[in-house]
């Protein structure tokens, strides 16, 4: 615990794993392109885990909403996904034979959430994205935090993913 002096080591040590697991959330892996999606799951749960506790690991997750951000003039009623409480927008694309998408939220925990989704299945081919389910709740510890109604609208937003994505296959 911090003294009056300032920060102990132990308040410096945290915050050096949390800057450091932000710089790994804000940049995939230099291995990302020749990783598979399982692999790259798995590493983002490992990363993610280095943050001890889940509250904190869930306020981590604000950093991808740079990565997957769809811009205020894009934003329209045909993106918003239904099941959400909160509006949120996803938009799809793919490239060269690779996904991106793009999204947007009201509510700034809900940005984070569906950012990392958006930005997990970016990158990826429309067969690994429409196949692969998100494991990253349940072995990050956010099924014991999020409430079911955010569980249902993080499920709604996989679902508008998966769409997508076997769309384009």
């Amino acid at each position: 615990m911090a003294d009056q002096n300032g920060p102990n080591q132990a308040d410096e040590k945290g915050l050096d794993l949390l800057k450091g697991i932000g710089a790994v959330l804000l940049g995939k892996s230099t291995d990302a392109e020749t990783m598979t999606l399982i692999e790259q799951q798995n590493e983002l749960i490992s990363d993610l885990n280095l943050i001890e506790d889940a509250h904190e690991r869930l306020s981590a997750l604000t950093s991808y909403v740079s990565r997957t951000k769809l811009p205020d003039d894009m934003k329209s009623d045909e993106l918003i996904v239904s099941g959400c409480i909160s509006r949120v927008w996803v938009k799809g694309e793919l490239k060269d034979g690779l996904t991106r998408f793009y999204c947007a939220a009201d509510s700034p925990m809900v940005a984070g959430l569906v950012a990392l989704l958006c930005d997990l299945y970016s990158g990826v081919t429309s067969q690994e994205a429409a196949e692969i389910e998100p494991e990253v709740w349940q072995k990050c510890g956010f099924l014991k935090i999020l409430t079911p109604t955010r569980l249902n609208g993080l499920s709604a937003v996989r679902g508008r993913i998966k769409e997508l994505s076997l769309n384009w296959c």
